[in-house]
């Protein structure tokens, strides 16, 4: 879970899963939208793979990245239940009648 909390702590990463929600994009239409060196996006690419946060499959010459949301979620469930958040709330007691 710490590897992907880990990708989740960059803005730059964190803006290329929200644009992969819109579906598959390559490498290039990704990196087409910051304005940092293609190093740098293969770095953020690389932590979110690490996190299995992203799919890569090759096409031809190019990459695409798939959102792997499943591994997204369970990690958020996964933060939610250690702090003990996922139980019933509790309703408050009626004050008695008079």
């Amino acid at each position: 879970m710490s590897s992907v909390f880990k990708a989740l702590s960059d803005p730059t990463r964190r803006k290329v899963l929200q644009l992969l929600r819109q579906g598959p994009m390559t490498a290039g239409e990704i990196s087409d939208r910051f304005d940092v060196s293609k190093p740098t996006m293969s770095a953020h690419f690389a932590v979110l793979k690490e996190a299995d946060l992203v799919h890569a499959e090759k096409s031809g010459k190019s990459v695409v990245y798939h959102l792997k949301l499943s591994v997204l979620e369970e990690a958020l469930l996964g933060f939610v239940h250690s702090f003990g958040l996922d139980a019933e709330p509790s309703t408050p007691s009626e004050e008695p009648a008079k």
